[in-house]
């Protein structure tokens, strides 16, 4: 028997089959597993030009917003396309991306500047390139103009991959490796700022240039080892982002020093894995952006990623983690202190699930042990499911991703329970794939008692194809 909330979602599946079946419709009924073709190298191009293409179409379903003031269920057709070329010389390399980023989503879905950014330079750089600068057989890289980043776990500063629009920035970019594979990177740039901001503009795909925050400076030092005993390595980083109030950006006027730490054990058949990675903040912001906020806090903060996995030689390559992730939060909002935790310009799907419409969990004022199995049918074919329960760090802050809070703590920790999955088959190696996902969010006392509060519980569900050239 189908119950209200079901029946509200048979649109919904019906779409994400449909994407499904054109994927299925169009792929060879034996893909060559291993299949990877590039446009550029199959045509008679010189050898110094490089260029491609990717485009990915993805529909999803938000039944039940968490977000506070409720709104009516969500979905949207987000499209993102990326242009990119390069001139690849001896020692020298000029490039650029373009990305169109579109939204076509119902009128009761809220859009932000995650969701949809039309016909923009994502990147436009020049980067020298020298070996044997320091020692023998190193490699230096030295890129000026605008960029996108990633580094280590991308929990801090990431270029992001599921999210519709990606993070850019521009400015100086030093990257250096060793002969024996270590490797240092340090930049130092001003982000780049989405636009238009406007939900109603975004609604309509209006194309506005994106321009600098010239009132933010973002930089970095990152430091990553060689492999050492058992195959580990060791990462070690300090970030910097110092803001303030913009007529356009409107900001906590953060002053923030991030430093952190990485051990980690890639996975391997038969073998324990582990990721330990510890992160400190220091300095000085404010409660929020608004601009009567003119109190400066000091900033004490701090947040931690924890997990163990074992891949079994067995069929399906199963891989089983148990992990945990806290981020703090700020236990009283009158003590002259802020200890949430900022994620910066981090990436948060692979810990947390899907974002886009969804995301109710984030790296910020969290405490979450979770449960994952990974598992591989084939070459082509990969997938898994997640559990996790979820606490606030601190009762009296906030849960930021759906702008509940009591400040009175009464209504307790507990945020809730996550189960999530994902399959994705790749029906052409690094050409074209396709992907289904879903995330059931069972509220806790927390998400049901706190005022805005209620006893819904958010199901997403996702659909997307992704084709490269």
């Amino acid at each position: 028997m189908c119950t209200p909330n079901t029946r509200r979602l048979w649109p919904a599946l019906s779409a994400v089959l449909s994407v499904g079946l054109g994927a299925l419709a169009s792929a060879d009924a034996s893909p060559e597993p291993n299949t990877r073709w590039r446009v550029d190298r199959a045509l008679p191009v010189p050898a110094w030009l490089h260029f491609g293409l990717e485009h990915r179409l993805r529909f999803e379903h938000l039944e039940d917003e968490f977000r506070t003031p409720t709104r009516e269920n969500s979905s949207a057709l987000s499209m993102r396309t990326l242009l990119s070329a390069e001139l690849r010389f001896e020692s020298v390399v000029i490039g650029a991306e373009m990305q169109d980023s579109r939204v076509y989503a119902s009128e009761t879905t809220p859009l932000n500047t995650t969701h949809g950014n039309a016909v923009e330079l994502l990147q436009g750089y020049a980067s020298l390139r020298r070996n044997g600068v320091f020692a023998s057989g190193d490699t230096t890289w030295l890129t000026v103009g605008r960029f996108t980043v990633d580094a280590g776990s991308r929990r801090l500063v990431a270029r992001n991959e599921y999210r519709n629009t990606i993070n850019g920035f521009t400015g100086i970019d030093a990257q250096w490796s060793s002969a024996d594979d270590h490797a240092m990177r340090a930049f130092a740039a001003l982000p780049v700022m989405r636009r238009p901001a406007e939900e109603a503009e975004l609604r309509d795909n209006l194309v506005v240039f994106d321009r600098e925050n010239a009132n933010a400076l973002f930089w970095g030092v990152f430091f990553t080892s060689a492999p050492f005993a058992a195959q580990l390595r060791l990462e070690a980083y300090l970030f910097g982002l110092h803001e303030r109030d913009g007529r356009d950006a409107p900001s906590a006027d953060r002053q923030l020093a991030t430093p952190g730490v990485r051990l980690l054990r890639p996975a391997a058949d038969g073998e324990f894995d582990f990721q330990l990675e510890l992160m400190l903040q220091l300095g000085r912001s404010r409660a929020s952006t608004r601009a009567n906020d003119t109190v400066d806090l000091e900033h004490r903060a701090g947040a931690l990623h924890a997990s163990v996995g074992y891949r079994l030689k067995a069929a399906w390559n199963p891989r089983f983690i148990v992990l945990y992730d806290f981020a703090s939060g700020d236990g009283d909002p009158k003590d002259g202190t802020n200890a949430r935790f900022d994620t910066l310009f981090g990436a948060r799907r692979f810990d947390f699930g899907p974002t886009g419409l969804y995301g109710p969990l984030g790296r910020s004022n969290i405490s979450s042990p979770g449960l994952r199995v990974e598992l591989s049918p084939h070459v082509t074919l990969n997938g898994f499911v997640a559990y996790r329960l979820v606490w606030l760090a601190s009762a009296t802050d906030a849960w930021t991703a759906a702008g509940l809070r009591d400040e009175s703590g009464l209504s307790g920790q507990h945020l809730g329970q996550q189960l999530e999955g994902r399959l994705r088959w790749n029906v052409l190696t690094d050409n074209l794939a396709f992907e289904v996902g879903a995330a059931y969010f069972v509220r806790g006392a927390f998400a049901t008692d706190a005022q805005g509060g209620d006893n819904t519980n958010p199901v997403f569900i996702y659909s997307q194809l992704t084709g490269k050239i």
